[in-house]
C-alpha cells in the first residue's frame, strides 16, 4: 500500500510562490509514475504536472513555465515549485502515484492508483 501525504499549501497573494511537498511511503518500485493534480470548487480534477518512471516530465499548458515538478528519491518526496501564482491557481492540490503511466497519459487522473488527501492553495488578487 502506497501512502501519500501532501503539505505546503497556503494562502498567498498573486505573484507569489509556494512549494508543495508529497511524502511517499509504502511499497513503490521503479515503475511508478507520479503526478500533481488540482481541483477547484465546481470543477473537475485536472493534471498539473507529472513525471514518469524514466524521469520524463509533462506539464499542463496552463503551467506556462511557472511550475516545476521534481523528486528527491533519498527523501521519498515529490515537489511542486509554483511561481507567479494567479487567483486562477486557487484549488486543492493532490499528489498521486500510478504504476507505469506513460508520458502521454500523465495528465489523466483515472490512471493513478493512489492519492493523497490534498493541500489547499489559495491565491488572492
Amino acid at each position: 500500500q502506497v501512502r501519500l501525504v501532501e503539505s505546503g499549501g497556503s494562502s498567498v497573494q498573486a505573484g507569489g510562490s509556494l512549494r508543495l511537498s508529497c511524502a511517499v511511503s509504502g511499497y513503490t518500485d521503479d515503475y511508478y509514475s507520479m503526478g500533481w493534480f488540482r481541483q477547484a470548487p465546481g470543477k473537475e480534477r485536472e493534471g498539473v504536472a507529472g513525471i514518469d518512471s524514466d524521469g520524463r516530465i509533462r506539464y499542463a499548458d496552463f503551467v506556462k513555465g511557472r511550475f516545476t515538478i521534481s523528486g528527491d528519491n533519498a527523501k521519498n518526496t515529490l515537489y511542486l515549485q509554483m511561481n507567479s501564482l494567479t487567483p486562477e491557481d486557487t484549488a486543492m492540490y493532490y499528489c498521486a502515484a500510478g504504476w507505469n503511466i506513460g508520458l502521454r497519459f500523465l495528465m489523466v487522473p483515472g490512471l493513478y492508483n493512489y492519492w493523497g488527501q490534498g493541500t489547499q492553495v489559495t491565491v488572492s488578487s
